[in-house]
Order: structure tokens, then C-alpha cells, then sequence
């Protein structure tokens, strides 16, 4: 998620979490946001934020990794928040025959919900891809 928008620029699935899958889901948001180095990413102290092969690939982008407090989900409450959105209105309710049932619902739930009809009163009641579309159309006007 860039905090900017809200928008979930990137994501995986697995059947578990590890460090190839945040890795794979880490280097997608690079491409989505066109981004090749600097900046900061902020996650919680989950291992496979914190294995060597991921911190080795934010210090070669020079991307600074920030961590949430050991206990304390509000550093990273945007994100627990849509996990507890993705969770209540998809998974936890609903049973799913096969893996990839449940990957086309949640890619259906992120892409065709969350980042296009969800509005956020942060964002003054637009959603994140009205968001970052009004900002790339303010920056090829000015």
C-alpha cells in the first residue's frame, strides 16, 4: 500500500508467507509505481521482512526500511486495516474450492474494489486510483 493513495500497488499469494512471496510483491510495486530507487518501506518485523535477501534488496535501492514497534500494530495501521477489510468482506466468509478461487476473488476484491469504487474520507472521499490519477494529471498540466 503507498500511503500517498492508498492504493495497493502490488500484492502476492501464497500458501504461506514468505520471503519470496513479500520479495515478488515487493519488486511488482516497484514496476507499478515506476520506482528504481530511494524512498522508504515500512512493515512490520515479520521474518521475512526482516531475512537477509529482503534487507539486502532495499539497501541495494537505497530504500530505507522502517519497522513497526515490536507489539504495536498502529505504526502500520493503513495496511491492518485493509487486511481486516480483505479479511471480514472475503476471505473469513466465504469457502473456497480451489487456491486459485480464492486468488481471482482477492484479486478481484484489490483491483476491481479497493483501488477503484473504495472511497477514503483521508483522501477527501475519492478512491486511491481517483488519487493518483488526479496527481499525475496535476503534474503533466503544471
Amino acid at each position: 500500500m503507498d500511503l500517498f493513495d492508498l492504493k495497493i500497488v502490488s500484492w502476492s499469494y501464497g500458501l504461506s508467507m514468505t520471503e519470496e512471496l513479500v520479495i515478488v510483491a515487493f519488486n511488482k510495486g516497484l514496476v507499478t509505481r515506476g520506482l528504481k530507487c530511494d524512498g522508504i518501506f515500512h512493515s512490520d518485523r515479520g521474518s521475512q521482512y526482516t531475512s537477509n535477501d529482503y534487507e539486502n534488496l532495499l539497501s541495494a535501492l537505497k530504500i530505507k526500511h522502517s519497522y513497526s514497534k515490536k507489539g504495536y500494530p498502529y505504526d502500520n495501521a493503513s495496511m491492518e486495516s485493509f487486511n481486516a477489510i480483505l479479511k471480514k468482506e472475503k476471505v473469513n466468509v466465504n469457502t473456497y474450492k480451489t487456491f486459485q478461487e480464492a486468488k481471482l476473488v482477492i484479486f478481484e476484491f484489490i483491483e476491481s474494489w479497493y483501488n477503484n469504487k473504495r472511497i477514503h474520507s483521508t483522501l477527501g472521499y475519492i478512491t486511491p486510483n481517483q488519487k493518483y490519477n488526479s496527481y499525475i494529471t496535476n503534474l503533466a498540466t503544471a
